[in-house]
């Protein structure tokens, strides 16, 4: 009939609209105000022969609307030679876009990177998000340098494996294209629960005051305020198996005391606001590596990022 007709139109028209809605809402849901910068961590690289350390990221944040910077810093040195190596980028950044200020993302290390040019240069940072960072050091750091530490032996094998490290470091930088200074020593130091106490008493911004305590969720420091945030994983098993790298973070989860990613303890990763500490994942499927090959019942770690992007635009960000 002619009204079954007409209604089969208006629902027709309507599932139209909203099929074309999509589309629109999609396009601006990663849409931040400020470019989104992200900064490796230790031994990590912009990208190589074109793989990136933020396996597929980039792409699934620029897809509906963000402007993404991918950093290189050296794969293995202190938190404050990495944090100017980071700035001397994110003045790049400002200086292509325009922008007045940048969003910083830091995984593992890099949490340390990003909070430093947050803490240097406020004016120029309008969040920084740490993910899987050390905030308070990693066991696993301590551990080795203990093992630096053992009478005999330790001053023997010192030197060597420092060598190794910082070899593997020149190898990733030169496979990358860059030529940076590399300091095994310096990096597990900044690592460490020591070097990460020293690092919060002159850069404390964010750092929650409790052992396991969320920090400020904007910074009281002097220049401008910078919204904070932290997430990270924790996960005791094997996250996928066909994921050669998941074997060995099982092994040095054995290193902690605490529910950990394989290499940062859980309360150790909070800072600022903390998100969430106990995603299904390691520490490399918090940057979607090896390849993607994450834990395939928890939330993909592309999703993860695109959520904070969103966030940080509805903050207006």
């Amino acid at each position: 009939t002619g009204l079954a007709m007409k209604n089969r139109f208006v629902a027709m028209l309507a599932l139209w609209l909203c099929w074309a809605a999509i589309p629109a809402f999609a396009a601006g849901y990663t849409q931040t105000q400020y470019p989104i910068v992200l900064a490796h961590g230790m031994f990590g690289f912009d990208s190589i022969v074109g793989i990136n350390y933020w396996y597929g990221i980039p792409r699934a944040l620029e897809r509906d609307g963000a402007q993404v910077f991918v950093t290189q810093v050296s794969s293995v040195n202190s938190s404050e030679m990495r944090g100017e190596q980071l700035l001397a980028q994110v003045e790049e950044v400002l200086a292509i876009t325009g922008a007045q200020k940048v969003n910083l993302i830091g995984h593992s290390h890099g949490g340390q990177s990003v909070r430093y040019v947050a803490a240097v240069a406020p004016e120029k940072v309008a969040s920084v998000t740490t993910v899987g960072s050390p905030t308070k050091g990693s066991e696993a750091a301590d551990l080795g340098l203990q093992a630096m530490q053992i009478p005999l032996l330790g001053p023997a094998l010192a030197p060597i494996v420092a060598g190794v490290i910082e070899g593997l470091g020149w190898v990733i930088g030169s496979l990358a294209g860059e030529s940076l200074s590399q300091d095994a020593l310096a990096s597990l130091n900044s690592l460490s629960s020591a070097g990460a106490a020293d690092f919060n008493s002159r850069f404390p911004e964010g750092v929650p005051t409790s052992d396991c305590g969320e920090g400020d969720y904007v910074s009281a420091g002097p220049g401008a305020a910078v919204h904070q945030f932290s997430w990270s994983g924790a996960n005791t098993g094997i996250t996928n198996f066909f994921d050669p790298s998941s074997y060995g973070l099982v092994l040095s989860k054995l290193a902690f005391t605490e529910e950990n990613d394989g290499l940062v303890g859980r309360c150790s990763s909070h800072f600022g606001q903390v998100l969430r500490d106990d995603y299904p994942m390691d520490h490399l499927d918090e940057v979607n590596q090896l390849f993607g090959l994450t834990y395939l019942f928890s939330t993909n770690p592309k999703s993860v990022y695109r959520q904070h992007a969103n966030r940080l635009r509805n903050l207006g960000l």
